[in-house]
């Protein structure tokens, strides 16, 4: 019972912890004299996918690869297809330029990377197939040439307009973020435990708990921050969020995760990474279609039906 309760509860602190998250960073953004976008990107990501980063950690010193990999890819598709869509179905997300032909190609990048790491069986006829020690070093590698270009931007990035964010001096922003951290991340862990107990009831398998109520339960601080940050019409922190923390999940989360112990990859994954890619490379193509670079409401409906017949179609095979 108290299980259930504290998964209740859970949202409670899910919701209030983005609401502090995003009023922090983006004064933040504004002491510093960087855009709320490279805050978003960095910040807010790292913060936000802290979740994943915890579950795929205990995950690989239990060896429970399916787990680790299964969380990664249902997280980004999550965050590409439902928290964009919801996020755009608030407030139209606008984008600028260096986002469009920079950031978002790059989640396509991190997407295809794991996809061509994973499959040494297919590629080269190994007996292993999976994420090794060097795959995890490489996927690092390119995670420290992100985090360098996202802070080489951070006072080059054109504004987008949106609601004005409340000024406070530097010590109060730090304490509005470490609130919502803590907020988020009890509040993920709560909702993940009572999750995962009425999943092991219902009988289902380690990999589609993965894909959908792992990967939707350290998702969620991801979702409630953009759609607050929507709601508040900061599409720089809503878009950023997602963008990095899909960034984050695939180059620093699996990398740490493949450095601790190799990550056995099964065949049958291809599929998620298959329409992980689609994902990403659906939301660059979106920017170019009715606005540019702007996620409309009518494309963010779109966005939402595709995660819900995805999720359909993973419980009808599974």
């Amino acid at each position: 019972m108290l299980t259930y309760v504290l998964f209740i509860i859970g949202f409670i602190f899910l919701i209030k912890g983005a609401d502090l998250l995003v009023d922090g960073a983006s004064s933040l953004a504004k002491r510093l004299r960087v855009s709320d976008l490279v805050i978003g990107l960095t910040v807010v990501s790292l913060g936000t996918s802290t979740p994943e980063f915890f579950v795929n950690i205990f995950a690989s010193f239990k060896g429970a690869a399916e787990i680790a990999i299964g969380n990664v890819l249902g997280s980004n598709i999550f965050n590409a297809l439902l928290i964009l869509g919801i996020s755009s179905l608030i407030y139209p997300l606008s984008m600028n330029k260096g986002t469009a032909w920079k950031e978002i190609p790059f989640t396509l990048l991190a997407a295809t990377l794991i996809g061509i790491l994973a499959n040494d069986h297919l590629i080269n006829k190994e007996r292993f197939s999976g994420l090794t020690r060097v795959d995890g070093l490489i996927l690092l590698s390119f995670f420290i040439v992100f985090m360098y270009y996202s802070f080489s931007i951070a006072r080059n990035t054109e504004r987008i307009d949106g609601a004005p964010s409340k000024r406070y001096g530097l010590i109060v922003p730090v304490l509005l973020m470490s609130g919502g951290f803590i907020g988020l991340n009890v509040g993920a862990k709560w909702i993940v435990e009572g999750a995962v107990c009425l999943a092991s009831r219902l009988g289902v398998s380690q990999t589609l708990i993965a894909l959908t109520i792992v990967a939707l339960g350290t998702s969620l601080p991801e979702l409630t921050t953009s759609t607050i940050a929507a709601y508040k019409k900061n599409s720089e922190i809503a878009v950023g969020n997602v963008v990095g923390s899909n960034i984050f999940n695939i180059l620093f989360v699996l990398g740490v995760s493949a450095v601790i112990k190799p990550l056995p990859f099964q065949t049958s994954s291809n599929k998620d990474i298959c329409v992980l890619i689609f994902a990403s490379f659906l939301v660059f193509l979106s920017l170019f279609v009715g606005k540019k670079r702007t996620l409309d409401r009518w494309e963010g409906a779109i966005f939402c039906a595709l995660y819900t017949s995805y999720i359909t179609f993973l419980i009808i095979q599974r």
